[in-house]
């Protein structure tokens, strides 16, 4: 609780014992009168100042003049009691969101608590402790255990495993070494790491979290800007018909203008639009703070809504749906075993930087004896040529196949296949393909069952390639064999096949997807591996490389405008119905106090409810999903 928390709480308190004393000890009427007097000194003053202040700056039409003038209107007409407990409970309401509010910045600010307050500078041979934003590229900088990594780099020297829960929400602990990329936030947990800065404190990755979260409570949602319009005319309305209230019934009828004055003063304690005014804005503060929690970063409210009506989802392939990284996904020995291809494949590719030749010895999974390997000999566009014990294997394409005149067996499925030959004889082939995220699938059917109606695949690969993905995968379609151009058509199509009202979410990673993911409804990017340009371009950002977040953000989006409609329902309807209650003069000013304080603490609780997510939020299965999505 803050200081300013705390002192409310005490002035409360003094009143509420003030209030009681003065009801229950045997004063006459002019100690009464200076009891409530004193008591509603003690806990309105503020909120007459306000009002007073509001009044002098143009801004007349606000909760705390409603306050003002109906609680001062009750004490001239006698009501000293209910005008001071309208007020004494209209604080204890205040008091409550000032605290749901500062709970729910904390939630958040502790989650974003990974701005570095130093970093230790290595220059001339020293050790300097300085301001991350001080510190060049290319200087080196020591990270020891405990500390959180201040800037952007790739390790030099050193092994650790690292803390990264602050930015992914994941709990599980990285390995780290040397020649690996390390981002900024992280908290270096076992080994001290030399690290080489890639990227200035402004560009650094916990610089670009903490302005995403810093600034997304300015992009307001369709239902923060319905409630911030309907204030604007609602508040000046009722004072109008409060007044109304107050002089024509008197008038057109001759009855005394007491209690019409008394009815109107109760109208305008009801008409307090606080419920609305502080729990919408604050549901969606929930949400978007749940989100991070599963490392999952909102750029606005407003995206936040667009997710919950999001009906058709585009992804792009490599690196989103798929890894980004050859592996072995098939052997097709001939004569051998499948070890024994692989070990004539392994040591044929031994020499080589490519991604297929690396996917190839990480398959064979045995240390590689450069001692039985002479006569390297790479062949141009066909593969490569080696004596193996003596032996000559040939590892490559079909052309080297038919330039050196070996029989083979063509494989007819998609991906990259190598072929192998032995002193002239063929020994069987490897497909290699880019691998599917171990969730892909999952993200797919979860989707669906939470109500997307289309799941479509844009893809610069090849068509059997991408067909092939998009079968594994359950994907209603996929455009293959796409340049960046082509993929932004293809979102113009897609874009005009959407229902109204209802929005296209593009899923990508690379910079090349950049233009597409300004052009969809909702930009999502993978953050985890996603290039600059994609993770500036997007709306969403997923910290992780897992497909699975984007259920788990659309999940969390549909929790929160179900919360934020309820509100608005609730709110509204309890109001309307005492509001005409007091117009009637069956309501007292106690039912008024429950339409506005009651209904503003039970919105305020029902909207923390978005902040509630769990750190790491998965679905296990589309049943779960259908449960946890109806709850």
């Amino acid at each position: 609780m803050t200081r300013k928390q705390r002192i409310q709480l005490y002035r409360i308190i003094a009143a509420a014992v003030l209030f009681a004393l003065t009801e229950l000890l045997p004063l006459d009427p002019a100690g009464r009168l200076a009891g409530f007097l004193i008591c509603y000194g003690v806990i309105g003053w503020d909120i007459i100042w306000k009002a007073i202040t509001n009044i002098l700056h143009g801004q007349v039409f606000d909760e705390n003049f409603l306050m003002t003038v109906a609680t001062a209107g009750a004490m001239l007409l006698g009501e000293y009691a209910e005008g001071v407990a309208v007020m004494l409970f209209y604080q204890v309401g205040e008091l409550f969101q000032s605290y749901a509010v500062s709970k729910s910045r904390r939630s958040i600010a502790g989650l974003m608590d990974i701005r570095p307050d130093y970093a230790n500078v290595l220059r001339a041979g020293k050790v300097t402790q300085t301001d991350p934003e001080g510190v060049a590229i290319g200087e080196e900088i020591i990270v020891k255990p405990g500390e959180r990594v201040p800037l952007d780099g790739t390790i030099l020297e050193g092994s650790s495993t690292l803390d990264t829960s602050a930015l992914t929400g994941e709990s599980l602990l990285r390995e780290a070494e040397a020649g690996q990329e390390v981002i900024s936030g992280c908290v270096n947990q076992t080994g001290t790491l030399r690290i080489r800065v890639s990227k200035p404190y402004g560009e650094s990755t916990v610089a670009k979290i903490l302005d995403l979260v810093e600034n997304a409570s300015s992009k307001k949602s369709k239902s923060e800007a319905f409630i911030t319009r309907f204030a604007r005319y609602y508040t000046p309305a009722v004072v109008i018909a409060a007044v109304l209230l107050a002089i024509l019934p008197p008038v057109i009828t001759g009855q005394p203008f007491a209690p019409w004055i008394h009815r109107a003063l109760t109208f305008l304690v009801i008409s307090c639009p606080c419920a609305l005014v502080i729990s919408v804005p604050l549901s969606f503060f929930g949400g978007i703070g749940g989100a991070s929690k599963c490392g999952v970063l909102i750029k606005g409210s407003n995206y936040l809504e667009a997710l919950a009506k999001t009906e058709t989802v585009v992804f792009d392939k490599t690196g989103t749906l798929t890894k980004g990284a050859f592996a072995v996904s098939g052997c097709f020995p001939q004569g051998i075993s499948r070890d024994a291809l692989l070990e004539l494949a392994a040591y044929g590719e031994k020499d080589s930087s490519h991604p297929i030749s690396k996917s190839i010895i990480k398959a064979y999974g045995k240390a590689i004896d450069g001692s039985r390997v002479t006569q390297v000999q790479e062949l141009a566009g066909h593969g490569i040529s080696v004596r193996l014990d003596g032996k000559q294997v040939l590892a490559g394409n079909a052309k080297l196949m038919e330039e050196n005149h070996i029989p083979f067996e063509a494989i007819k499925e998609s991906g990259t296949v190598v072929y192998v030959a032995q002193d002239g004889a063929y020994r069987g082939a490897i497909l290699i393909e880019d691998e599917v995220k171990e969730d892909a699938a999952r993200v797919i059917e979860e989707l669906k069952a939470s109500g997307v109606r289309r799941t479509v695949m844009l893809t610069g690969d090849t068509r059997a390639a991408a067909e092939k993905v998009a079968g594994k995968l359950g994907l209603d379609k996929a455009y293959a064999e796409l340049l960046p151009a082509d993929k932004v058509s293809h979102m113009e199509e897609l874009l005009s096949q959407v229902s109204e009202k209802k929005k296209l979410a593009f899923v990508g990673d690379g910079i090349n997807d950049a233009p597409v993911l300004a052009r969809a409804d909702i930009g999502i990017a993978m953050g985890g591996m996603g290039s600059d340009a994609a993770i500036e371009a997007a709306d969403v950002v997923i910290m992780t490389d897992e497909p699975s977040k984007i259920a788990a953000a659309m999940q969390i989006s549909r929790k929160t405008l179900r919360i934020v409609y309820q509100n608005i329902i609730f709110a509204l309807g309890i109001k309307g119905l005492v509001l005409i209650l007091g117009a009637l003069g069956i309501a007292s000013m106690w039912a008024a106090v429950f339409a506005d304080v009651g209904v503003a603490v039970i919105a305020i609780l029902n909207a923390i409810r978005a902040l509630r997510v769990k750190k790491s939020e998965k679905v296990e299965n589309s049943a779960a999903f259908k449960e946890l999505a109806a709850a």
